[in-house]
């Protein structure tokens, strides 16, 4: 079997997998919303204050926060007073559904309507990594440039929403936002974008609202885009 073989394989047992935890959780009212961006994008800062929005409304959320190492982002993101868990990847540059299916197992408080999973920063291998979600979000900081979703075509084009970061920083970093929506939508065509801040909380309530959309299927989520290497995604099933 050549290496190409062995990748499109595995992507198929993952999908096989995701889309198994996908039903399993809609069945216990459970909506995943994924999180891919760079690192040091700040979505670890603007998911705590999402958490600690979603505490205050009273709206039952839990978090997994991945790292190839440390137990940083999940001290951090606990601050909030939702469930967190850290999955530690030992060197592995995304997460799979299996590692989300086995951290869940026996831990994910009964009454969580939300489950918000930060993957390990990168913009590659994630976005081939199906992960059970309903709601997948790409965050990019104003710092990284506007051409970046023409760098990473798979990421942005199989966002459901992107976020832009840090965006406070946009004037000094010399961000050009209409250059980086027009790149966003020629991966995407229709994508919404929303703007974020966790420092001034601009977005905070626009993201959650977004999840609970999506939770409640009344959000608009494009089909996933294809795999690379020839292997497809099919679209997300909504929870119910």
């Amino acid at each position: 079997m050549c290496r190409s073989d062995v990748k499109q394989a595995v992507l198929a047992k993952n999908d096989d997998l995701a889309a198994e935890l996908r039903g399993d959780l809609a069945r216990q009212g459970v909506t995943v919303v994924n999180l891919l961006s760079s690192p040091g994008s700040g979505k670890t800062e603007l998911l705590a204050r999402v958490l600690a929005r979603a505490v205050q409304r009273g709206v039952p959320v839990a978090a997994l926060t991945a790292d190839l190492a440390t137990e940083n982002d999940a001290v951090r993101l606990a601050r909030s007073g939702a469930p967190v868990q850290q999955v530690l990847t030992d060197g592995l540059c995304h997460l799979e559904a299996r590692q989300v299916r086995a951290r869940l197992a026996g831990w994910l408080p009964a009454d969580t309507s939300v489950l918000f999973v930060e993957n390990v920063g990168n913009l590659v291998c994630p976005a081939a990594y199906d992960l059970g979600e309903t709601l997948r979000v790409v965050l990019m900081a104003v710092t990284e440039g506007e051409d970046k979703p023409l760098k990473y075509p798979t990421a942005f084009g199989s966002a459901h929403l992107v976020v832009i970061t840090k965006t406070d920083l946009a004037e000094p970093a010399g961000f050009d936002e209409s250059g980086f929506r027009a790149n966003v939508h020629r991966v995407n065509p229709g994508v919404e974008i929303v703007r974020s801040c966790a420092r001034t909380g601009v977005g905070v309530g626009a993201l959650l609202d977004r999840a609970l959309a999506a939770r409640d299927g009344a959000l608009h989520r494009p089909p996933l885009a294809p795999h690379p290497h020839g292997h497809h995604h099919t679209a997300p099933a909504p929870a119910v």
